[in-house]
């Protein structure tokens, strides 16, 4: 009885993470260069990351595309500004309807995982005058272009560090991290 409850348990945590994981790489998959403006304020950079001020661990925010809106019927793009961060144990994915959004407004947050431990973004970036195939993992990003790949490191409790590579369209970034 006890071995077949922990099964259980264990298949839902596996079905958690598995879910998190598959709409971390539906937003990546989807990242467009494209600024949103952050308090107001005119912005250039397509995608940060790295260590973030309101996160645990690193965080990382992006545009993405492809959010159903049928016949332009809802008051908002198919554009949508997202970010990840770490808090409390919790990985949190934040998001709004706008991705221009006016000054004071208040993201909204869903809680992808619990009891994660670290959560950790690199980024592949080209190196400048380089071969189109080589490039550097940097641990932090701040770019007007994207990048050509992303990393992430998640570890929990109950898995363990479980990284997953993600390589972005239209990422051929010459900036430096």
């Amino acid at each position: 009885m006890d071995s077949n409850e922990l099964s259980e348990q264990r298949f839902a945590e596996l079905e958690k993470l598995q879910r998190a994981m598959l709409i971390i790489e539906r937003d990546l998959l989807q990242a467009v260069a494209r600024p949103a403006r952050l308090d107001g304020q005119p912005n250039e950079l397509v995608m940060t990351g790295g260590v973030a001020d309101d996160s645990d661990a690193d965080g990382i925010a992006f545009v993405r595309s492809g959010w159903h809106n049928p016949q332009l019927m809802l008051p908002r793009s198919n554009l949508q500004l997202v970010a990840y961060r770490l808090q409390d144990e919790r990985l949190e994915r934040l998001y709004g309807n706008y991705v221009d959004n006016v000054i004071g407004y208040e993201p909204k947050i869903r809680v992808l995982l619990e009891q994660v431990e670290d959560f950790q973004v690199e980024f592949f970036v080209k190196d400048k005058g380089a071969p189109e195939r080589d490039g550097d993992w940097a641990e932090s990003f701040r770019g007007t272009a994207l990048p050509r790949a992303v990393a992430l490191t998640i570890t929990t409790q109950t898995h363990g560090a479980i990284r997953r590579e993600f390589l972005i369209s239209g990422g051929i970034s010459d900036d430096a991290p």
